[in-house]
């Protein structure tokens, strides 16, 4: 059995600098020279999980109107997204790298999510 730990304040915690990072480290890393996608995708994936976070019934959440549950969905399919997207787009070198560490670290959060209460994600 997987020990889980990751818990709703923990995730909370995380989400803001990950969509930070999202955002800034493209540039940084100069991802982008296999496919223009490469840099593109991630900083608006970073916009969009900032504006999730923001919206979520969590702790850090300012306007919570989306449920926890929601947000580890929609955390799971960017996981599997970016795992993914590599292959789908022909991404190579750093630019794949970047994605795939990215979405394992994502499902690998998610997986390690500790329900509360009743709350199941399966």
């Amino acid at each position: 059995m997987i020990p889980r730990f990751v818990t709703k304040t923990v995730h909370a915690y995380l989400d803001y600098p990950v969509a930070i990072s999202l955002i800034a480290l493209p540039f940084v890393l100069e991802l982008g020279g296999s496919h223009p996608a490469a840099l593109w995708l991630s900083v608006v994936t970073g916009v969009a999980a900032f504006i999730l976070t923001i919206l979520t019934d969590h702790h850090l959440g300012l306007i919570r109107v989306l449920s926890y549950r929601f947000h580890l969905v929609v955390d799971f399919a960017v996981g599997a997204l970016f795992t993914l997207i590599p292959f789908v787009l022909g991404f190579h070198g750093i630019d794949a790298i970047y994605y795939w560490v990215n979405g394992l670290a994502v499902l690998t959060v998610v997986s390690l999510h500790k329900p509360e209460g009743n709350m199941q994600l399966a």
